[in-house]
């Protein structure tokens, strides 16, 4: 899916407890695995600031993890609260947009 800097979400939802359902300004519904985006956290906690770094391990965050709660950071992001306990990531939508590897995407998806 095309990152686009008027993208934002209109709707968010869940299908099923392993999926995060996202409806876009521009028509297109992307569906994210929400270990996935777990895992793909951008925060301090979880990434180098200065280098760069994977800190978090793939083996720390559950199989079974879940969003408890997702809200809006101004008109660009989102942060979501996990139920690991995990709560300091902030989502940009262009990074979200990014993440979407539906099968009508055409860029070829980011993971």
């Amino acid at each position: 899916m095309r990152a686009d800097r008027d993208l934002h979400p209109l709707g968010l939802g869940q299908d099923g407890p392993g999926t995060l359902v996202i409806d876009w300004s521009d028509g297109h519904r992307c569906s994210l695995d929400v270990r996935a985006l777990r895992l793909a956290c951008p925060c301090a906690e979880c990434v180098d600031e200065w280098t760069g770094e994977q800190r978090l391990r793939e083996d720390a965050v559950p199989d079974n993890v879940r969003p408890v709660r997702i809200d809006p950071v101004g008109q660009y992001a989102l942060t979501v609260a996990w139920t690991d306990g995990h709560t300091t990531g902030i989502y940009t939508f262009e990074r979200l947009a990014e993440m979407c590897a539906c099968e009508d995407d055409q860029s070829g998806g980011a993971a």
